[in-house]
């Protein structure tokens, strides 16, 4: 019985590490590493007349990915850590800003809620018997509605500090929703070639709900 018992719990921990899983999240903790170092040569090196050039590049990037998997074909990681290296230097005007605004505490005090409530929803995706995959139509519809007044603003000069806090708050919950729903598609396993897009997605997620919270903490500060 002991025998049996130990083969038994040997299967199960076997079972219960997703070694793919666990590949997508170090290779998501090194893209963070990457945008940060992206950040600080933007910070010392990168003219700020440079920066909307290769926000162009960025964008060119996302659609190319958007067609590549359409073709099916997977992206490489050196395709995904070039990508997050740029975005670090793309998101810097936006840290600068809020960093002399709000000061330095309020950058901070962004990103640590961001590794909070991002290792939080990923625990609670990975751990729990839900399937979240339902909130992909909502998703995809905040998300076009979140682009949409993104635009809106570039034409007006932004928003009134109410409808920008309740923008951002929708942001932090869109992006939120987006964690739990990767986590929970990506949590049975996911195949090696598919692992660096999952990468560019959590990535995404990450990125986006910093700035998101930033906007909102800044907006509840004013």
């Amino acid at each position: 019985m002991n025998l049996e018992h130990g083969q038994s719990m040997s299967g199960v921990t076997k079972r219960s590490y997703n070694a793919s899983f666990h590949k997508l999240l170090r290779m998501f903790t090194l893209s963070i590493l990457v945008s940060f170092a992206g950040t600080v040569v933007g910070t010392e090196f990168i003219p700020p007349a440079l920066v909307l050039p290769l926000m162009v590049v960025e964008f060119v990037m996302l659609i190319s990915a958007f067609f590549v998997r359409r073709r099916g074909k997977p992206i490489g990681y050196a395709f995904v850590y070039i990508f997050t290296f740029i975005s670090g230097i793309t998101i810097f005007p936006s840290i600068q800003y809020y960093a002399q605004t709000g000061g330095a505490a309020l950058v901070e005090t962004a990103f640590l809620l961001t590794a909070v409530i991002f290792a939080g929803l990923t625990l609670y995706a990975y751990y729990s018997k839900r399937d979240f995959s339902f909130l992909g139509g909502f998703l995809m519809i905040g998300l076009l509605i979140l682009i949409g007044f993104g635009l809106v603003g570039l034409f007006i000069g932004g928003f009134g500090s109410t409808l920008g806090l309740w923008i951002a708050a929708g942001g932090v919950l869109i992006f939120s929703g987006f964690i739990l729903f990767d986590i929970s598609r990506y949590k049975n396993g996911i195949p090696e070639d598919q692992i660096p897009l999952a990468v560019l997605n959590l990535y995404l997620n990450f990125i986006n709900l910093f700035l998101y919270l930033l906007r909102l903490l800044g907006y509840s500060r004013d």
